[in-house]
């Protein structure tokens, strides 16, 4: 593959994964709007019109009614108020279908030219595949707000839905960065540099363990509780921290449990990046991999103080939308800095 073709894989790869922010953006919208259950039925290729009549806005009205959501939430908002909430949740699924016809397009545009190998090409069409089993996870984590006397998702399928799409997204970045730069980079100063690469792998487990929490936190609105930092209630460990029987169930469940959870993997994180950064600085490193590691400690320090503002403002959807999208934002660059490290393993190409 030549260098030009390289770039423009590359950028391709990108530009899904610009699309997958995206969609983690809209997800949150759609989440905190309460938006996510007001289209009631799943139809991967004709879903992708929206009612084109009246007498088809009063079916899905009438769907919708049908719902515990609507009874206990919204009866009686009448048929604007409805459309507020479908538009969100139709945009939602449409940028999805959208992100696949990218991905299929540029598959068969690319092979066509012959400028993939037939091992990107098997790649990436498992990637295709598995954006499609996201489609049906969001109909299985939809599916379980139409329980009687439920008004929203289930927490776990919530986290299964967004583990699968920041899956996605670090799985194509790391590939479209091996496209452009197919050979790592030998780090001149292999012990500090593998020093900052362990500690940069325990900071992207951390990450993920964080959005996770935040998954759980979302899931159960244990936001809008103990809307105070850093304290919760007057309390560094809040009072009812392990009410809940088996225990592991308080992590998943138990409000005070679950945020106290994500505030102290959120800190712990910060510090690993923290030491990473520090690491990474006094270590040679390539311009790259110096760049990345200091471009991540800057993404931490602002995703804190995201999460701190939505916290103490009590979870508005502007703020909470922007959290949870800058933590896949935080993610891709642990991501990009690892992947400017590769040289470091063995300080060889």
């Amino acid at each position: 593959m030549t260098m030009r073709n390289r770039r423009h894989v590359s950028n391709w790869l990108l530009s899904i994964c610009v699309m997958l922010l995206g969609m983690i953006a809209l997800g949150g919208a759609t989440r905190l709007t309460g938006s996510g259950l007001s289209i009631m039925d799943w139809r991967p290729v004709t879903g992708i019109l929206p009612p084109l009549s009246h007498a088809e806005w009063e079916r899905q009205f009438a769907l919708y009614q049908g719902i515990p959501q609507y009874k206990i939430l919204h009866e009686g908002f009448g048929l604007a108020g409805f459309q507020k909430i479908f538009w969100l949740e139709w945009t939602h699924r449409f940028w999805g279908r959208i992100m696949g016809i990218n991905l299929l397009g540029g598959i068969i545009y690319f092979a066509v030219k012959r400028v993939l190998t037939r091992g990107l090409i098997l790649r990436l069409v498992v990637f295709f595949v598995l954006g499609g089993l996201q489609g049906a996870i969001g109909w299985f984590m939809v599916a379980s707000g139409f329980r009687p006397d439920s008004t929203a998702v289930e927490p776990v399928r919530l986290v299964l839905h967004l583990g699968m799409a920041l899956l996605l997204y670090v799985a194509i970045l790391w590939t479209a960065l091996s496209v452009r730069f197919p050979l790592p980079e030998p780090q001149p100063d292999l012990p500090g540099a593998r020093r900052t690469r362990n500690t940069l792998h325990v900071a992207l487990m951390l990450i993920g363990l964080t959005i996770v929490a935040g998954g759980f936190t979302a899931g159960t609105h244990a936001g809008f509780a103990y809307n105070t930092f850093p304290l919760m209630e007057g309390h560094l460990i809040p009072e009812g921290y392990a009410k809940l029987s088996p225990f592991w169930h308080n992590w998943v469940a138990n409000i005070p449990a679950v945020q106290f959870d994500h505030r102290l993997l959120a800190t712990v994180t910060a510090l690993m990046i923290g030491l990473t950064v520090l690491f990474g600085m006094k270590s040679r490193l390539t311009t790259r991999a110096h760049a990345a590691v200091a471009l991540l400690g800057w993404a931490v320090l602002v995703q804190y103080a995201l999460g701190v503002t939505t916290l103490l403002l009590v979870v508005p959807v502007w703020a909470g939308t922007v959290h949870q999208t800058f933590a896949a934002i935080l993610l891709g660059v642990g991501v990009f800095a690892m992947h400017a490290l590769r040289g470091a393993k063995r300080g060889r190409h």
